[in-house]
């Protein structure tokens, strides 16, 4: 759920994740059905052990029900759902149930295989399921209860805020998910990011996709759609992410992908780059001067590649050249050596209009 803007100077404020403040909620409602009185603040214990407390934004009990409401606090990460209120709402439950799991309003239901749950259940982890299940127990221990209850999760603006996220093309509808391993938000982690492409990757396997493209933002997704024809299910959103692709690809394959870029994005796969963000790889000009003569380019040509100011001005400079094919056929060379399978691994480079200015096939 991660938004790439730009990472901000000095240290860096942790957050929590959706999962940890459901789980927070969960525990101040269940415990204000129990006992009629909602702990405010509520602290709850991480899987590794740490211990953080929560105040609540609302709290309503009524015959019957208890709900609690936290307004997520993400740090210094630009998380999508950064300031959403996550709402927990604990019923009864049919004597023997043990606790059950809800999509209540903005929070997804899963509809296609590939992801950790199952097709029909509302879009709840494993992680903050089990941190759910182990905060209400020890509620239910302290006060001589047994916890056969419902826990309806909701995010009253989370279908709007789904629309900025993986979920519509992992299948999940209707809203969000409820994620988190640790109960952590590390700022710029970028874990969020590399977690979407590997379940966008499990999504496709699962449901019989045979051709990927993996694509470095809008521009260059809206090409490879042209191109290759190919629907949501296919596309993975890798951003900066080739690295991260790949490696997963290479223990989970699939028999076709397509990697999809900008000029300079490319360039710099080409260059032996897996992570392509600016502030942790640049285009090397040099390299680039060195390969425009090796395509019958000038001195003066290699000279002004050499000196120029951004890849877009160097694919204008080296207009005359097959340097766009270079640069695929290059990256491609880069991406395979990643790759151990029998992948057929195709390339396309545009430019920032989503021109094809450069294509290798498989």
């Amino acid at each position: 759920m991660l938004s790439m803007n730009r990472k901000p100077q000095g240290v860096l404020r942790r957050g929590w994740s959706t999962g940890a403040c459901a789980a927070a909620a969960a525990r101040a409602a269940y415990q204000a059905l129990l006992t009629g009185t909602f702990p405010d603040p509520v602290t709850i214990r991480l899987p590794k052990g740490e211990t953080p407390t929560f105040s609540l934004a609302k709290k309503i009990l009524e015959d019957g029900a208890a709900t609690a409401s936290i307004i997520k606090d993400a740090g210094d990460d630009p998380d999508v759902t950064h300031g959403a209120l996550i709402e927990a709402r604990i019923c009864p439950g049919p004597v023997g149930a043990g606790i059950t799991f809800h999509a209540g309003t903005g929070v997804g239901t899963v509809t296609k295989p590939g992801l950790p749950i199952p097709p029909g259940e509302a879009a709840i982890n494993p992680g903050p399921r089990a941190l759910i299940r182990e905060m209400l127990s020890e509620v239910a221990v302290a006060n001589d209860a047994v916890p056969d209850v419902a826990v309806i999760l909701s995010i009253p603006d989370g279908e709007r805020i789904a629309a900025r996220t993986w979920n519509p093309r992992l299948g999940i509808v209707g809203g969000l998910s409820i994620l988190g391993t640790t109960g952590i938000v590390i700022p710029y982690s970028c874990s969020a990011w590399i977690h979407s492409i590997r379940q966008g990757i499990d999504v496709a396997r699962a449901t019989g996709v045979g051709h990927i493209a993996g694509a470095t933002g809008k521009t260059s997704e809206a090409a490879v759609r042209r191109v290759h024809g190919l629907d949501d299910a296919a596309i993975i959103d890798m951003g900066d992410f080739v690295g991260g692709m790949l490696k997963y690809l290479d223990g989970h394959p699939i028999p076709r992908l397509t990697i999809a870029g900008g000029f300079a994005k490319l360039t710099k796969l080409a260059q032996g780059h897996l992570d392509l963000h600016s502030s942790r790889s640049q285009v090397d000009f040099t390299k680039l001067a060195r390969m425009a003569s090796g395509l019958g380019g000038t001195q003066s040509l290699a000279d002004a590649v050499r000196t120029a100011n951004t890849a877009s001005e160097v694919l204008e400079i080296a207009a005359g050249l097959p340097l766009g094919d270079a640069i695929a056929t290059a990256a491609r060379a880069s991406a395979m050596a990643r790759l151990s399978g029998d992948v057929a691994l195709d390339v396309l480079v545009v430019d920032r209009k989503g021109r094809s200015v450069g294509y290798v096939g498989p």
